[in-house]
């Protein structure tokens, strides 16, 4: 099968968080014909039309070009306060201004990590609302909003549920099908 190219993004900044540990264990699980990029959203500056104005950061540049050159996108976030995290947004708002924006007609995976019960559901349907508006294709199912994130992982940062790893590849392997 011909390789896709797949960016992922993770929505915490946390070097040791528990979505990096999620989406570092998604990279291990995907299908082999799958090449991953990954988003480095730290170095954006808040979003502001005056700094937009005078030209887009180099960081916002960077990724942009990666989102383009990307055949789909998986991003993988915690919860903030009910919604999505600031970083993560923050990067989506920059991406939406360039033109053409790379989420357009784009499949997008989505999955979340939290030590609460909840497991980031509310931060993906607000992700979902938002990347509707940036008319991309959100993969309904599976869902992976991984509670109890704390327990999840083994020392090496490895998901220790077999269902889990299941699930998650299960996801990407649908990612590559909705690309083809």
């Amino acid at each position: 099968m011909e390789p896709i190219s797949v960016l992922a993004l993770c929505g915490s900044l946390r070097k040791a968080s528990l979505n990096r540990q999620l989406m570092m264990c998604a990279l291990d699980l995907a299908p082999r014909q799958v090449e991953f990029r990954l988003g480095d959203i730290s170095a954006l500056p808040l979003y502001n039309a005056d700094v937009e104005a005078q030209g887009f950061p180099q960081a916002a540049i960077n990724l942009h070009q990666k989102l383009r050159a990307s055949d789909a996108v998986l991003i993988v976030t915690p919860e903030y306060n009910y919604s999505i995290p600031a970083p993560l947004k923050n990067a989506i708002d920059w991406l939406s201004r360039f033109d053409p924006q790379g989420f357009d007609n784009k499949p997008v995976a989505i999955m979340g990590a939290s030590p609460g019960r909840l497991g980031t559901a509310r931060c993906q349907y607000h992700l979902r609302q938002v990347m509707v508006s940036l008319n991309a294709w959100v993969m309904n199912q599976p869902e992976i909003m991984v509670r109890d994130a704390h327990l999840a992982f083994d020392a090496d940062g490895k998901l220790t549920d077999p269902q889990l790893q299941k699930r998650v590849q299960q996801l990407l392997a649908s990612l590559v099908s909705m690309v083809h």
